[in-house]
């Protein structure tokens, strides 16, 4: 019997009521990871600044990476430890780059991981943040050409086989944007800008690549909300990046007759809020024979429900609902038996 396997995408940027802020969708993640025997989720909903829960059955995919998985293209291919490159932003002032060495080195002291020397950009990264219309937040950066630069050296001469980036993000501390994000409500801010970053590097090397920004701290604040307090924790968000880094699967881009090969042929079930159904990996999906679960009450800024697409979804209220149509889905019970009234069999 193949394995049961399972994705997760809380969209990066869109306010998603869970997993909007810092890691709060890894209790999600970590309570599908038990009736999984294999989970395959990005970025956006692992990280959680200084803390991190690894998985021995979970997949660290970025964003264009799962992207092209579930369109058939490349297929995820496990690792025990990747030797992940840092590259570091030029425009980061000498004491904070020096904060973000010490985080990467502690890494490798107090979790043992893999690291090379690292990089710094031949020329500032010049980030700029924006907000759409819907409210979902993007950005842009100013040389991408310094940034898949330092990449490329960092592999061909570190022989990096993972890269983890951290650019210098504009301190807007007066914003309203970010009072309401530190208070549990709006749009993290720095997302939409952070997934442009990963997406130039994993399209160019076909590596796994994951951002932490590098910002000056705030003042402390009494009323910061449980849900974005990870990223009170210190100087730098980027150890659960490294950490993710470590164990993410490598891209399989050409068809492999490897056993160990995960494609998208076997994903039995792709879970992903309600209102935003109009992701590339999602759209994919629904075309195969993947179950698609979507969660109401994990509202987003976003308003593009599965109907209007025609995408047939199983709808639950919650992550907890959720869980139960995957644990019955696993048992090869079908969840609709589980209500206390069935319909009789009509004739087709």
């Amino acid at each position: 019997m193949s394995p049961f396997t399972v994705v997760l995408i809380v969209p990066t940027g869109v306010g998603a009521a869970i997993g909007g802020y810092a890691g709060d969708a890894l209790p999600v993640a970590r309570a599908i990871a038990e009736v999984s025997d294999c989970l395959i989720t990005h970025p956006n909903v692992l990280n959680g600044a200084q803390l991190y829960w690894p998985l021995d059955n979970t997949y660290y995919v970025e964003g264009y990476g799962l992207d092209r998985f579930a369109a058939k293209e490349w297929g995820l291919r496990p690792v025990r430890q990747n030797k992940v490159g840092l590259l570091l932003d030029q425009g980061i002032e000498p004491e904070l780059r020096l904060r973000h060495i010490q985080a990467a080195d502690a890494t490798r002291a107090t979790l043992g991981l893999n690291l090379t020397d690292y990089v710094v950009t031949d020329a500032p990264l010049e980030v700029e943040l924006r907000t759409a219309d819907s409210g979902a937040s993007w950005g842009t950066i100013g040389n991408p050409g310094s940034l898949l630069r330092g990449a490329q050296k960092l592999i061909d001469q570190g022989g990096a086989e993972a890269i983890a980036v951290v650019a210098r993000f504009p301190d807007d501390n007066d914003s309203q944007e970010l009072q309401d994000y530190r208070h549990g409500s709006g749009v993290d801010h720095l997302a939409g800008a952070e997934a442009v970053i990963s997406h130039l590097i994993v399209r160019e090397f076909q590596i796994p690549a994951a951002h932490a920004p590098a910002l000056q701290p705030l003042a402390v604040d009494p009323d910061v909300s449980p849900r974005a307090a990870a990223e009170e924790l210190g100087y730098t968000f980027l150890p659960c990046v490294l950490v993710g880094l470590s164990y993410a699967p490598q891209f399989v881009t050409t068809p492999s007759p490897a056993t160990n090969t995960i494609w998208s042929e076997s994903v039995d079930a792709a879970i992903v809020p309600y209102s935003a159904c109009g992701g590339s990996a999602i759209l994919s999906l629904a075309s195969s024979q993947t179950q698609i679960i979507a969660v109401t009450n994990n509202s987003t800024q976003l308003q593009v429900n599965p109907e209007p697409l025609g995408i047939k979804v199983t709808q639950v209220n919650s992550y907890l609902e959720a869980l139960g149509v995957l644990t019955a889905r696993r048992a090869g019970v079908d969840f609709r038996a589980l209500n206390p009234s069935i319909s009789s069999l009509r004739c087709l």
